[in-house]
This record gives structure tokens, sequence and C-alpha cells, in this order.
């Protein structure tokens, strides 16, 4: 969505894509999507991926060595500004202006302090679907993982999370949307429970 409302701006240039795998899995950490996965949403949307590989599990100055060097070499080709999907978390948002600060960059929240209930909704309207890779079930049923972000979904979430989870009650992985020239096929697998939280293993469909 932070994407999505980027380009209908029009006010920057989008050069990359940015994430970080796990250089063990070759997942994304918290949301437990696989490489390939994203390599299909970067070639949907027309937009280079960049991948940061870190260790399982990452220290956070590990973390950070890392992003700078990658933030350096964007800057290096012109990059002035970095673009994140945050909502709502004032410790995150702080915590990214603190780091990019030191690296003469500007960060970009463009759906910062919306209603996230009114966005979930708005996400649906446009086009987005996804599915819930990892759900925390401390605060949502287990069950839920594997389920399709949808009206029926935001209808069954217990009314303390957050309809967009920006708490981390789930994560998601999102295969349709109006930045995406097609729809990613996608199927669920095999649920696991790993580290505390449930994951859904989203497979590309054969």
């Amino acid at each position: 969505m932070a994407l999505y409302r980027t380009l209908k701006a029009k006010q920057f240039e989008i050069v990359c894509l940015l994430t970080t795998l796990s250089e063990q899995f070759h997942r994304v950490s918290m949301h437990g999507v696989r490489e390939e996965l994203l390599d299909l949403q970067s070639k949907s949307a027309g937009i280079t991926l960049e991948k940061v590989l870190i260790p399982y599990p990452c220290p956070n100055l590990v973390y950070e060595e890392k992003m700078r060097d990658v933030l350096l070499r964007w800057k290096k080709n012109g990059v002035t500004h970095v673009i994140f999907g945050d909502l709502f978390l004032e410790d995150i948002r702080k915590y990214r202006e603190a780091n990019l600060t030191k690296l003469d960059l500007k960060p970009i929240f463009p759906v910062w302090g919306k209603n996230t209930a009114k966005l979930a909704r708005e996400m649906l309207q446009i086009g987005f679907r996804a599915i819930l890779t990892c759900v925390d079930p401390r605060k949502v049923d287990a069950k839920f993982a594997g389920r399709q972000f949808d009206y029926s979904l935001l209808t069954d979430l217990p009314p303390n999370v957050d309809p967009c989870g920006e708490n981390g009650e789930f994560h998601t992985f999102v295969y349709e949307g109006p930045n995406f020239q097609e729809r990613i096929p996608v199927e669920v697998g095999e649920s696991v429970l790993r580290d505390g939280f449930q994951f859904a293993d989203v497979l590309p469909k054969r």
C-alpha cells in the first residue's frame, strides 16, 4: 500500500524494492515468505529487488551494518529517500529516522497515521489480495495462519487485534494488487508452529 500511494503521487522515482532474508532459510525472517515469491512480486511489479541476507537469529548491530552498506551503495547511485510502510509505532519510526539521518537519507511514510480499520478495507476495495503467512498465537488463533486477508477475516479478528496487524499480530504475503502486472498464483502448504509463531507455508502454484 505504501508503494501504491507513492507511485500514485508521482513525486518519487522508485528504483528498487528492499528486503531482508534469512541466509539460512532464504525466507523473510518474521513473515516466513519464500525468496522465490519475492522474486515473483518484483517481476510482476516491474521493480528491481535488493535482497539483504542476514543471519538467524540476527543481532541488531549486524542488521544495521548490512543495511547501512546497502543503503550507502544506493545513495552513491543517486537515491535520496527510503520509503516505509509503517503505520503508527512511534519507536520504530524514530529508529528508522535516526539510522537514515546518519546516512543523510530521508525516510518517507506514505501510510503513517492512517486509520487502520479504514485502511484495511481500502486495500481490499482497490484490489489488494493477501494471505496470512504468520500469526502470533498469543494474540490471534493459530488457525488464522493461511487465511485470506479479506472482509471475512476482518470481521473475525478479535476487537483488540489491529486490522493491519501493525502490533505484530500477523504478517501477510500480497499476491495480487494494482501494483502488479499480473496475479501471482499461490497455494497454502503446511502450517507449523516455530519459535512461538504459527507459520503457513505459501507456495508458488505450478
